[in-house]
């Protein structure tokens, strides 16, 4: 029994850390959904994490799915939620503590500072998408020199809400969901054309995703990494080849390549023929 508990204690400490969320949010601000939303998501990661720990092929994508379509149908289209980047600005400006501001908050902003870029790996919804394409390992491991238009998309999206603000436009909650499914449209499209134009399916996430403005420092702090055993490592490379994000996970410092971008799916450490990482 304590072999088991041992074995499976990630996904047992994920699902505490969304319930102590989860019963924190549902007693501060008096309101149940947020114990339905953060038990929810919880049980997803853990439930993910614990089939991918158990060796099912599809754990991470079980995860992916389940919070995913509940973030983006029901939050954002039958919610009204924009749980887009926009939304985060809208209710930030009107100083409202809604669900998308307390969204980015625990997932993209101090999140990160224990589960680093998780988030991508395990519950965004347009990775979510790209991950169905076939080019799950990059045909090139060689990054192109576009990764600044991240912040030109971060900078379009909090010039778009200032100026409705500035404007005193009518109806904004309005253009906030017309703007959440436009905003999911042009992601997807960017992001398959990226990923059929390079050969990779994470294209968007490395080059495009305004998020990760927000995910990349904190993500440098993350408690939960994956590190390399060098006495059993017989540097076969593998590890390399199979990143989805182009991370060097050899390194064991926070220094390393792209080290602020594994989404922590782990398949460096599933491909390891030494059990290494």
């Amino acid at each position: 029994m304590k072999e088991k508990i041992r074995k499976f204690a990630l996904p047992i400490v994920l699902f505490i850390i969304f319930e102590t969320v989860a019963i924190s949010l549902w007693l501060s601000l008096d309101d149940i959904f947020y114990l339905f939303n953060f038990s929810y998501i919880g049980t997803a990661i853990a439930l993910g994490t614990g089939l991918m720990i158990a060796n099912h092929k599809n754990g991470r994508r079980v995860t992916q799915l389940l919070v995913g379509m509940y973030m983006m149908l029901y939050l954002g289209i039958i919610s009204n939620e924009n749980m887009q980047i926009e939304g985060f600005w809208y209710y930030l400006f009107i100083g409202v503590f809604e669900a998308a501001t307390i969204h980015y908050a625990v997932a993209k902003i101090f999140g990160p500072l224990l589960f680093g870029r998780g988030w991508c790996g395990y519950a965004c919804w347009t990775a979510m998408i790209l991950d169905f394409l076939p080019y799950k390992k990059p045909y090139t491991h060689e990054r192109k020199k576009i990764g600044w238009l991240r912040y030109v998309l971060f900078i379009i999206s909090l010039i778009f809400v200032s100026s409705l603000f500035l404007a005193k436009v009518g109806n904004i909650e309005r253009i906030m969901l017309i703007s959440f499914i436009v905003g999911n449209i042009l992601y997807y499209t960017l992001g398959i054309f990226l990923a059929i134009s390079f050969k990779d399916n994470r294209a968007f996430c490395k080059y495009l995703c305004p998020i990760t403005v927000f995910l990349k420092p904190m993500s440098y702090f993350s408690l939960l990494r994956v590190k390399c055993d060098k006495e059993k490592c017989i540097s076969c490379g593998l590890c390399k080849k199979v990143c989805p994000m182009d991370v060097d996970v050899l390194d064991n410092s926070r220094k390393r390549k792209n080290g602020t971008e594994c989404i922590l799916c782990f398949e460096c450490k599933k491909n390891c023929p030494k059990g290494a990482l």
